[in-house]
């Protein structure tokens, strides 16, 4: 069993530590992080989980972006620490963090990554969108929170800072 509760400014360094061990200190480096210098997650959605003994099992952050001139999420990362792994809490994280989106007046979100893992929560490959190179247009997904939420939305995404 899981606790879930939004990341507090208590949590950063233990959640970096989180990323590091999972996707490695050179992350920082993926064109994705150009779109969160400088920028504060989206508190409300971004998301702690901790097992019963308080340890960190998983997080998800989300970061507001410009696709063109429209607003949209920008999911990721998202990790589950090693020992965790098989047990649910990536979906769990996913679908927990995406309710409370559209009540926070978000229509889409958008990430990158492996379509055969994120289909099963709606995601689509997008076209039409644009994130900073080097990035495979292969792995840029969308999901609409809203009907047609990504209807007629393309360009570059960019940095939003709210």
């Amino acid at each position: 069993m899981f606790h879930l509760s939004c990341e507090t400014s208590e949590d950063w360094w233990e959640v970096e530590a989180l990323y590091d061990l999972c996707f490695g200190p050179s992350r920082e480096a993926l064109s994705s992080y150009r779109l969160r210098y400088g920028v504060t997650p989206i508190t409300l959605l971004s998301l702690v989980a901790r097992d019963q003994d308080g340890i960190l099992a998983g997080a998800i952050r989300y970061w507001p972006v410009l696709v063109g001139a429209a607003p949209a999420l920008l999911l990721g990362p998202i990790a589950v620490h090693p020992t965790r792994q098989g047990e649910g809490l990536g979906g769990l994280l996913i679908r927990e963090s995406l309710q409370g989106a559209p009540a926070q007046d978000w229509d889409r979100v958008l990430l990158v990554g492996d379509a055969p893992y994120y289909c099963r929560f709606g995601f689509e490959p997008l076209s039409g969108v644009v994130m900073p190179a080097p990035t495979n247009p292969k792995r840029v997904l969308g999901l609409s929170l809203v009907a047609n939420g990504w209807i007629g939305i393309t360009g570059s995404v960019t940095n939003l800072r709210l």
